[in-house]
């Protein structure tokens, strides 16, 4: 499965993970399968959608 991050927000901003979660939820309103998740390494939120790959289609 592929990832492709849509946007990043850093962790340290007053708002938390909020900004984040905000874009998300339009993306989501868009009709895309976006979600947050936290990169500890970057120290940030990414708003990533997963994208099935051929290799990982059923069947």
């Amino acid at each position: 499965m592929d990832r492709t991050v849509l946007e990043w927000f850093p962790a340290g901003g007053p708002r938390g993970s909020l900004p984040a979660e905000e874009f998300a939820h339009a993306r989501r309103e868009e009709g895309l399968a976006a979600r947050v998740v936290m990169d500890l390494a970057a120290d940030a939120f990414l708003v990533i959608v997963e994208q099935r790959t051929p290799d990982t289609l059923p069947g």
